[in-house]
């Protein structure tokens, strides 16, 4: 329990704005709900949100330490109230999580604090009490792949450090099988084959370039794909990767001359449909271990699928390859 003295300059607020100042890293939700179970209490009685503080009132906050902390980066998983995840598979040492176009996996991808996929996944496991960060040498829930902001699909978290080390070598020595599905201009020829060629970043531009030949500073790049079905000058195309680039679907697609359709970063925003993202999703994903998995070897050889991607029946309504 902590108690917090309201002073001259406090007094005349309203509790609830008065929290959300003093304690910024509880939720006005979650803060409404201790109140109500007056875990938030004012000169030891209760006290409603809207009510004015007076100078020399003792506020009793019943509530974890944890939510006292300034905010930072490693605790924004606190401001999540209800997280919310779009659960693909979870057991003791894994969370699949299908994740939705437009959230950042990461805050350095240029979103809030309590806004990314790894705040709410680590708000998930502290309300579920499965991990308490307060612990000693406590492990902290991380990502082990990541997908672009507004890509979707599946994205692999560890729950502990175990998991984490095994994952990260698997993917590391690409014993995991991922497939995508994206939408592209025009129809591939052949319908089923191989794009290769090199491919080399720009940071300074955020984004990469394909060449046939080796540049310098360029790393080859492959990507095996498969034309489903046609219709509109789109094709819905199945993906595989056989290297792992920074963007490497979208420009190799585009330097083939078939981008991805809504990709206005590698090629033109088509006026006749409405879409200003890349449809791209991970929407497959398999454990194809080659050596001892340990902690992890019974996921080898189990494939996990997302229920559905938005874009499939929205540009070819009836297709039937599969739940895809």
């Amino acid at each position: 329990m902590k108690e917090i003295t309201i002073g001259a300059n406090d007094a005349g607020q309203r509790l609830d704005r008065f929290l959300a100042k003093a304690v910024p890293l509880l939720p006005a939700s979650l803060a409404q709900k201790y109140i109500r179970l007056k875990r938030i209490k004012c000169n030891g009685k209760r006290i409603e949100r809207d009510s004015r503080l007076n100078q020399g009132d003792v506020l009793q906050l019943y509530i974890n330490d944890e939510f006292f902390d300034k905010p930072r980066e490693d605790n924004a998983y606190l401001t999540v109230a209800a997280p919310k995840l779009n659960i693909v598979s979870e057991d003791a040492n894994i969370l699949l999580v299908d994740k939705r176009p437009g959230l950042a996996v990461h805050p350095h991808d240029g979103a809030e604090y309590g806004r990314t996929l790894i705040d709410h996944i680590q708000a998930y496991l502290y309300q579920k009490r499965e991990w308490s960060p307060r612990g000693e040498n406590s492990f902290t829930p991380a990502l082990c792949n990541r997908i672009d902001r507004n890509t979707g699909g599946i994205v692999i978290a560890a729950k502990t450090a175990e998991a984490l080390r095994v994952m990260n070598q698997k993917i590391k020595d690409r014993e995991l099988d991922k497939r995508y599905l994206a939408i592209v201009e025009g129809t591939p020829k052949p319908r089923e084959g191989s794009l290769k060629g090199y491919l080399f970043k720009d940071a300074k531009k955020n984004r990469v370039f394909v060449t046939d030949t080796p540049q310098a500073g360029s790393k080859s790049c492959q990507t095996n794909y498969k034309v489903l079905t046609s219709a509109n000058g789109l094709s819905l195309v199945e993906c595989e990767l056989i290297t792992g680039r920074t963007h490497q679907i979208r420009a190799q697609f585009a330097h083939a001359g078939h981008p991805l359709l809504g990709d206005g970063k590698y090629g033109k925003l088509d006026k006749r449909f409405d879409r200003n993202y890349q449809t791209l999703y991970s929407y497959k994903l398999t454990f194809d271990f080659s050596t001892d998995a340990g902690a992890l070897e019974y996921l080898n050889g189990k494939s996990f699928q997302v229920d559905e991607v938005d874009f499939v029946q929205e540009y070819f309504p009836g297709f039937k390859g599969g739940r895809a």
